[in-house]
């Protein structure tokens, strides 16, 4: 049965809309020119009262869906307790608590001493702080296709697009780029063998990073690798498990600490609480954030006590950084976690989206055009072939709005990502797999 297409904005509606744009920054770039109301799981309610099913889900921040009670409810008793306990001033007990129930999840013994922060920019540079500060070194080298935030050093680290730095220039030094293991693209320039092929990129990348330690920053100037073990901005790229293991091995022989920017990737988006658990590879300093708060505002850092009691007090920290009322929904959240099995959903739910995405090439039309799927638990990508129409992933994008279906765009190439909420039901993941079909034909036979 075809979705319905959704019916057009009200007066008010467009009227809050242009309010909008007339008065908020255009620096923003929005997916839609709706107004939310509420939301509820799987959910989100505009203000003329048409629901969405959302498979974008924050980019990745409500986890566990829009408004979890349970959440809901240890934000709001926090907030007749204290809203506000600055960290310079003492301890507050969420965030001790928070610790309490992250350190058994974190994907190595060593990640067990944290720092609180707002947002995933933040936390990225002051992973960046942390490795310099501890190694005495200045260069950091980052991924072709990252994404590490929209702050000034964070910005600096991106490499997922240029609009993210273009005319704020100079950024900030000691940023050098090497190529991430891209095994779709790679396949394509190369060509042979398909079964080796992801093993043979990670070969070709590791070559490229040696290149540049002997180039460009030496092993003795670089203080930090830091990588997304799934690509977010850039593309939902899983990196291969050979590149992983060569690149730990790497940092350990040339003293450079390796940063796990789990921003997007984290709390189980990918299957496991942390992506990195998946390689077996040690993180120095591993990069948190979205998920962890179902929505409300918090970042961390983790590493090892050695490091970590390297820097004086005073030299780490911010106004608002461990917000009580965000931890007291961040240790909400990893009781739901582990109460509600929500991994075992991820497995499940995600199986049934690779399957549903895959069905797509079963029709002689739409094969040519599907270049990749991809992806880790409910970390998806489907990117266009380049065959594929100019534009595809925007039109259909576009064609999935108006049937009541929200999912991105992103990176410099056709690919849509989804990333549904990880409490997602078989039936709403069955419908948003039928309305994106629907989309992909449209946008084709447009």
């Amino acid at each position: 049965m075809a979705a319905p297409m959704r019916s057009a904005v009200t007066k008010v509606g467009a009227e809050m809309a242009a309010f909008g744009k007339q008065h908020l920054g255009r620096g923003i770039a929005r997916a839609t020119e709706l107004v939310w109301d509420n939301g509820k799981g799987s959910w989100l309610y505009t203000v003329e009262g048409q629901k969405y099913l959302d498979f974008t889900c924050g980019i990745g921040v409500t986890n566990l869906g829009h408004c979890h009670p349970k959440v809901v409810k240890a934000a709001q008793r926090q907030c007749d307790r204290i809203i506000h306990a600055q960290i310079n001033a003492g301890y507050q007990k969420p965030q001790l608590e928070l610790v309490q129930k992250l350190l058994p999840v974190m994907p190595h013994e060593s990640l067990d001493t944290f720092l609180w922060f707002n947002s995933g920019s933040e936390a990225s540079e002051n992973a960046v702080k942390l490795a310099r500060h501890a190694t005495k070194k200045q260069n950091v080298i980052v991924m072709q296709g990252a994404f590490h935030g929209r702050t000034f050093g964070a910005m600096s680290m991106t490499r997922s697009k240029t609009i993210y730095s273009a005319g704020f220039g100079p950024l900030m030094s000691g940023v050098y780029v090497t190529p991430f293991p891209y095994t779709y693209h790679y396949l394509r320039e190369t060509g042979g063998d398909k079964a080796t092929a992801e093993d043979r990129c990670a070969d070709h990348a590791i070559r490229e990073l040696k290149l540049l330690l002997k180039q460009q920053t030496p092993a003795s100037d670089t203080a930090a690798i830091i990588i997304e073990p799934v690509l977010g901005e850039g593309g939902y790229v899983p990196a291969p498990q050979r590149y992983m293991e060569q690149l730990r091995k790497l940092c350990d022989e040339n003293n450079i600490l390796l940063i796990i920017d789990e921003v997007q990737s984290g709390f189980g988006r990918t299957g496991t609480y942390f992506a990195i658990e998946q390689y077996g590879v040690r993180p120095d300093i591993l990069v948190m954030a979205k998920g962890i708060a179902n929505g409300f505002p918090l970042s961390g850092l983790a590493s090892r006590k050695e490091l970590m009691d390297k820097q004086a007090p005073g030299s780490m920290g911010g106004t608002y950084s461990g917000n009580a009322v965000a931890c007291a929904a961040g240790v909400a959240c990893a009781d739901v976690m582990h109460e509600e099995k929500i991994l075992e959903n991820v497995a499940a739910r995600g199986a049934q989206l690779r399957a549903g995405l895959e069905s797509l090439r079963t029709s002689p039309t739409l094969a040519p055009l599907i270049g990749d799927i991809r992806g880790r638990g409910l970390m998806v990508g489907l990117e266009f072939s380049p065959e594929a129409p100019a534009g595809i992933s925007a039109r259909v994008q576009k064609a999935c709005l108006d049937r009541g279906l929200l999912v991105l765009t992103t990176s410099v190439f056709e690919t849509l990502r989804f990333i549904p909420p990880l409490t997602v039901s078989k039936e709403e993941m069955e419908k948003g797999l039928e309305i994106f079909g629907e989309a992909v034909r449209e946008a084709v036979e447009a």
